[in-house]
C-alpha cells in the first residue's frame, strides 16, 4: 500500500471465510471515521456499494426522493442525469440505488477495471456532491403543474416520478399490508413512518428540507462502504480517500436508531385496501397475521437461529404453521411478510392468513395460539432440521453471478445498526455454534419458541380488509390535499408555477451535453467470446444428453426437458398448473410431505417450467416443451391440490402491480406469432383468469383429471433430452446416474397418431471446437410450423381498480438469426435512453418505459406505473418518427452498443452455462456471428430498420393497456375491453 493511503484508512482485521471462499477485510477511515469492508473473492465480476443510515422522521419520502436526486447532476458531473446516462456508457453488470426503511444503499457491479473507476467516480461525486437543484426536486419529487404545462387554463395537477411511483406501489395490497405491519409493530421512531413516501404526505416536503436531509445523512462519518471481487483494494482506497473523503472532517452524526420501547400488552389495528377484481372468492378477502417482536438484530447468533427457527415453523408442507393454517381451508395463502424480518433494528416474526372471510379473523388467531404450544410441547423432527442445514449448505456452494450484490445486501441492515459484518458472513461457525446447542440441550428450540412466542406481550395482530370506494377515497384525499395547495397560492405563485412548468419542459427537452461523462469506447469490447466446451452424447442408445464441465463447487445440476407438441388443445391451458403442482403432490410410494422432505435432504430443490422456444430462423416456427425431472408423480390429493390452486391464484393476482407492463406486453403481442396465443395461455391475463375461476370451482376433480392424461404426453415422450453440469471429476459419476434413470423412464411404445401435422425436425450439431474434435452429434428438436398462421392487429384494454396504466404495444419483425435483428437491438436500446426514457418518465411523469426485442423478434414499447395512456402510444409512434428521422450522432449509437454488449456478456453462472445451446440451439458460432452483426450497426441500419418494420403500416402490431375506465378508449371501437 502506498504509504499516505495506509495512514488514511486503519486495518481492523483481516479475516478469512473458506466456505465461502473470500477474505474479509475490514478498515476505517481515519479522518472522518468512515467505515470499509473489502471482500476479496476470485470472481470478476467487482462490485462498490456506499450506504447511509438514512432515519426519516415523517412520511414525506425524503430519503428515497433524495436517492433520486441525488442521481440528476453533481458537482464534476453537472449534466442532467449522469447516473441514465452512465447505464449507456459503461458495460456495468448492475447499477442501481435502494431506499430501505433506515438506510439508503447505491451499489454497482462491473467486470471492466477502467469502467470500475469511471462509475465508482460517478456514484462517489453523486453521493457526496450532488447539485440537488430545485428543478430536479420538483422533476423526481412532486410539483404542481398544469395537466398540459404549456396551457395555463389546464387545472393544476400534482406530478413528479416519485409521487406516481408510490401511488402505483400502494395499488399492492400485500405493499399497503406489509407497511402498516412495520409502522404498527415499531411504532416510536423511524420505523413508525413511509421511509419511500406516502403518496399524501410527499407534497409536504419542501427542497430546503430535501438538502438538509443530505447534510445530515450523507456524510462519510455516517457512511459504510464495501468492495467485492478481484481487483486490487488499494485503488479502490485512493481514488475514495481522494475524490471524497479528503474533503470532509469528521463529524458526530445523529442517525442511531433507538430500541422500541417494549410493550406490556398485545395490540390490535385494522386497515383498509381496495378490492382484488381476480379474487377467487369476493366474500374472502381479508388478511390477517399476528407478528411478534424478537432480538437485535446485531445479536448475530440469535438473529441466526430465530431465522432458522422461523424456517422451521413456516417454510414447506412439512412446517407447523403450512399444516394448521395453510390446510385449514380458512385462506388462500400466508399473509404478506411471513416468517422472519429481519431488515429493522430488531427482528420481528410474523404468521397469518389471506384470502379469508372476515368473520375467521378469531379462528386463525385461535390456530396460531394453539400451533404455538404444539411445538413447545413437542418440537421438531431432527429430520427437518438437516434438511434446512442441507440447504443452507447448498446455497452456499452455489455460484451465482451476482454474489457481491448477494453480500451487500445481506449485510446491509446489521452493519447499518453497527453490527459485525464479518461476522455475519461466518456461517459455517454458525451452523457448528446451532448444533451445539441443540447437542446439549434438545429443547433449545422449544424454549426459544416459548420466549419469543407464548410469553412475548410485545405482540401485533394486524387485519385488513378491502372496501368498496378504497380507490375512490385515496383519490378524493388527493383532490382535497390538491384544493388546499392550490387555494393557499397567491395569483403570482401562480404565474410561477406556470413559468417553472415551461422551464422544466425546456430543460427535459434541450440536448444534453455528456462530455464530462467518462465512458468506456467501443474498442473496449472483447471482439470474440470465449467457448464454452460442450460434449453430447447418446444415453441408453437413443435419449441425447449434454454434458458442460464447469467449476460448480461440487453439485451437480441435472436438466431434462419432454416435448409438448403432440399435446392435445384442450390440456394446453393447464400445463403452467401441472408444472407448479407436480414437484408439489408426492411422487410413488411418497406422499407430498415425504416428497418435501426426501427433496430438502437430498437436493437444492426441483422445479418444473414450461418453455416456448421460438426457432432462430422462421418466426412461424415454434418448440413446445417442459423442463422436467421425472419421477412417478401422484395426483390423488384432491384437498392438497385445492391448497395449492388457491395459493397459485393468490400470487397471479397479488403479482399484477408489479409486472403489469409484462401482462401487457404479452397481451399486446399474442396475434403477432403462432408461439403468441401460447404465451397469453401460459403467462397471460388469461392464465390469470384461469386460475381464478378454477381456484372459484366448487368441484375441483374435473382439473385434477387433467394432470395424469398431461403426464401421459410428457413421459412417453419420443423427444426427451437432458444436460448436465457438473465439475469435471463429476461427470462420469453423474454420467451413470442418467443411464440409471434414463432407463427408468417407462417408455410406451404404442404408436399415436401424430396429432401436429406440422412438425419439422430441425437438428444443432455440436461443431468441433479448436483442435479438439468434439462429437459431432446431432440434438434433433422437432419444432410447430403452422402454414396457415396469419397475423392480426388488436387493441385490449384490461379495466382495472389501479389509478395508474401499464402499457404495451408490440411489432413483430424478425427472429435471432437474420441481418437486421442486430440493428434493431441496438435500435431498442437507443430508443430507450435517447428518447423513450426523457418523454415516458422525465416528462410523463411514468416510473419507467422503453423499448425492447426479444428473442423470438417481437419488438416491444412498455410503459410501466403511467399516469397516461393513449398519450403514451402517441409517444411510441413519435419514438419511431424520431428513429426515421435518423436524429442520432454516432457518439448516440457507441453508446447504445455500450449498452447491449453489457447485457450481451452479462456473465453467466457455472450451471447455466451451455443452456443457450440445450433450450434454444443457439451455439457459440451463432452468438459470435451476432455479435459481430452488432459491431457493424451503422446509422443507416438503423434508420432502414425503423422504415422497413417499425414505420406505421410495415408490420402487424399489436396493443394493450392495464389500467383504471378510460372514457377515451372507451368511445374507440377499434379497442376490446376485458
Amino acid at each position: 500500500m502506498h504509504k499516505n493511503i495506509r495512514i488514511c484508512f486503519l486495518p481492523m482485521q483481516v479475516t478469512a471465510v473458506p466456505e465461502l471462499f473470500l477474505t474479509a477485510v475490514k478498515l476505517s477511515h481515519d479522518g472522518t471515521g468512515a467505515r470499509y469492508l473489502h471482500v476479496a473473492r476470485e470472481d470478476s465480476n467487482n462490485l462498490f456499494s456506499v450506504q447511509f443510515r438514512t432515519t426519516p422522521m415523517d412520511s414525506t419520502g425524503v430519503p428515497h426522493i433524495l436517492e433520486h436526486t441525488v442521481l440528476c447532476g453533481s458537482q464534476k458531473y453537472p449534466c442532467r442525469d449522469p447516473f441514465f446516462k452512465m447505464l449507456n456508457r459503461s458495460l456495468s453488470t448492475f447499477m442501481n440505488a435502494f431506499t430501505a426503511s433506515d438506510y439508503t444503499l447505491y451499489p454497482f457491479s462491473t467486470q471492466n477495471p477502467k469502467d470500475f473507476q469511471n462509475l465508482l467516480s460517478v456514484y462517489l461525486d453523486a453521493a457526496f456532491f450532488p447539485c440537488l437543484r430545485q428543478l430536479d426536486f420538483w422533476q423526481e419529487g412532486w410539483r404542481l403543474e398544469h395537466e398540459n404545462p404549456a396551457d395555463p387554463q389546464t387545472p393544476l395537477v400534482f406530478k413528479g416520478v416519485v409521487f406516481n411511483e408510490m401511488k402505483g406501489a400502494f395499488t399492492d395490497n400485500e405493499r399497503i399490508f406489509a407497511q402498516h405491519l412495520q409502522n404498527k409493530i415499531l411504532p416510536d421512531h423511524t420505523y413508525g413512518v413511509v421511509s419511500g413516501g406516502d403518496p399524501l404526505c410527499i407534497p409536504d416536503l419542501t427542497w430546503e428540507q430535501l438538502k438538509q436531509f443530505h447534510a445530515t445523512h450523507y456524510h462519510p462519518s455516517n457512511s459504510r462502504f464495501f468492495t467485492y471481487g478481484n481487483f486490487p483494494l488499494e485503488q479502490h482506497l485512493k481514488q475514495i480517500h481522494e475524490e471524497a473523503l479528503i474533503k470532509f472532517e469528521r463529524i458526530e452524526s445523529h442517525t442511531d436508531i433507538p430500541k422500541q420501547k417494549l410493550w406490556e400488552k398485545p395490540r390490535e389495528h385494522s386497515v383498509t385496501c381496495g378490492l382484488d377484481s381476480f379474487a377467487a372468492n369476493p366474500s374472502k378477502q381479508t388478511t390477517v397475521s399476528v407478528s411478534y417482536l424478537l432480538t437485535d438484530i446485531t445479536d448475530t447468533f440469535e438473529t441466526f437461529t430465530l431465522s432458522l427457527l422461523s424456517s422451521l415453523l413456516v417454510d414447506g408442507p412439512n412446517s407447523p404453521f403450512y399444516k394448521a393454517l395453510i390446510e385449514s381451508g380458512v385462506g388462500t395463502d400466508f399473509s404478506p411478510d411471513v416468517g422472519f424480518n429481519g431488515s429493522t433494528r430488531e427482528a420481528y416474526f410474523s404468521v397469518g392468513l389471506q384470502g379469508i372471510a372476515e368473520r375467521d379473523i378469531d379462528t386463525v388467531k385461535q390456530i396460531i395460539a394453539r400451533t404455538v404450544d404444539e411445538v413447545i410441547a413437542k418440537g421438531f423432527e431432527e429430520d427437518r432440521i438437516e434438511a434446512l442445514l442441507h440447504k443452507i449448505e447448498i446455497q452456499l456452494k452455489h455460484q451465482s453471478t451476482s454474489f457481491g450484490l448477494a453480500l451487500t445486501s445481506y449485510i446491509a441492515s446489521c452493519w447499518n445498526q453497527d453490527g459485525d459484518p464479518v461476522e455475519l458472513l461466518k456461517i459455517a461457525d454458525k451452523v457448528s455454534r446451532f448444533r451445539q446447542c441443540l447437542k446439549e440441550n434438545p429443547t433449545f428450540l422449544q424454549e426459544k419458541v416459548k420466549t419469543y412466542f407464548k410469553d412475548n406481550p410485545h405482540r401485533l395482530t394486524l387485519s385488513m380488509s378491502p372496501e368498496e370506494d378504497y380507490h375512490d377515497k385515496q383519490a378524493k384525499m388527493e383532490t382535497e390535499k390538491l384544493q388546499k395547495k392550490v387555494n393557499a397560492l397567491s395569483e403570482e405563485e401562480k404565474t410561477q408555477i406556470f413559468e417553472k412548468g415551461l422551464e422544466l419542459m425546456a430543460l427535459q427537452s434541450k440536448p444534453q451535453d455528456t462530455s464530462c461523462l467518462p465512458a468506456l469506447q467501443v474498442s473496449d469490447i472483447e471482439p470474440k467470446i470465449p467457448f464454452t466446451v460442450l460434449e453430447t452424447t447418446l444415453a441408453a442408445d437413443e435419449i441425447p444428453v449434454q454434458y458442460c464441465p464447469q467449476p460448480t463447487n461440487g453439485v451437480v445440476y441435472f436438466r431434462a426437458v419432454s416435448s409438448l407438441n403432440t399435446l392435445p388443445e384442450e390440456l394446453k391451458p393447464y400445463v403452467p398448473l401441472f408444472c407448479n403442482v407436480i414437484t408439489k403432490m408426492g411422487c410413488g410410494a411418497l406422499d407430498y410431505r415425504e416428497q418435501a422432505q426426501k427433496m430438502e435432504l437430498k437436493t437444492g430443490g426441483m422445479s418444473v417450467s414450461p418453455h416456448i422456444i421460438p426457432d432462430d430462423s422462421h418466426l412461424d416456427v415454434y418448440e413446445l416443451r417442459d423442463l422436467l425431472l421425472f419421477f412417478s408423480p401422484r395426483f390423488e390429493e384432491e384437498e392438497h391440490f385445492r391448497v395449492l390452486v388457491k395459493k397459485t391464484a393468490q400470487e397471479l393476482s397479488n403479482g399484477i402491480p408489479d409486472c403489469g407492463h409484462l401482462y401487457a406486453s404479452i397481451r399486446a403481442s399474442k396475434n403477432l406469432t403462432p408461439s403468441g396465443e401460447l404465451q397469453e395461455m401460459f403467462s397471460g391475463m388469461d392464465q390469470v383468469k384461469l386460475m381464478k375461476r378454477i381456484a372459484e370451482m366448487s368441484d375441483i376433480k374435473p382439473i385434477l383429471r387433467k394432470l395424469p392424461r398431461i403426464k401421459k404426453y410428457l413421459l412417453n415422450s419420443d423427444n426427451i433430452r437432458c444436460s448436465v453440469n457438473a465439475a469435471p471429476q463429476q461427470i462420469t459419476e453423474a454420467s451413470k446416474e442418467v443411464e440409471k434413470f434414463i432407463k427408468g423412464i417407462a417408455r410406451s411404445k404404442k404408436e399415436r397418431k401424430p396429432v401436429r401435422p406440422h412438425v419439422i425436425e430441425k437438428s444443432s450439431e455440436v461443431k468441433p471446437v479448436g483442435s479438439e474434435m468434439l462429437t459431432g452429434l446431432q440434438i434433433t428438436r422437432k419444432l410447430v410450423n403452422d402454414p396457415t398462421f396469419k397475423p392480426c392487429q388488436m387493441k385490449t384494454h384490461f379495466v382495472l381498480p389501479f389509478p395508474v396504466n401499464y402499457v404495451g404495444e408490440c411489432i413483430r419483425t424478425v427472429p435471432y438469426m437474420a441481418a437486421d435483428y442486430a440493428s434493431l437491438r441496438i435500435l431498442a436500446r437507443l430508443m430507450t435512453a435517447k428518447f423513450l426514457h426523457r418523454e415516458i418518465r422525465e416528462k410523463g411523469g411514468a416510473y419507467g418505459g422503453g423499448a425492447k426485442l426479444s428473442h423470438n423478434g417481437i419488438f416491444t414499447f412498455y410503459s410501466y406505473r403511467d399516469p397516461n395512456s393513449l398519450a403514451t402510444l402517441k409517444t411510441f409512434e413519435k419514438a419511431v418518427e424520431w428513429a426515421k428521422s435518423g436524429e442520432f450522432t454516432q457518439q448516440d449509437i457507441d453508446e447504445a452498443k455500450l449498452a447491449v454488449f453489457a447485457a450481451v456478456d452479462a456473465p453467466v453462472a457455472p450451471s447455466d452455462k451451455g443452456m443457450d445451446h440445450f433450450l434454444y440451439g443457439i451455439s457459440d458460432e451463432m452468438k459470435q456471428s451476432h455479435r459481430e452483426q452488432l459491431f457493424a450497426v451503422s446509422s443507416d441500419n438503423l434508420v432502414d430498420v425503423s422504415n422497413k418494420y417499425l414505420a406505421v403500416g410495415k408490420s402487424t402490431r399489436g396493443q394493450a393497456v392495464l389500467g383504471p375506465e378510460n372514457a377515451d378508449i372507451t368511445k374507440d371501437p377499434s379497442w376490446v375491453k376485458r
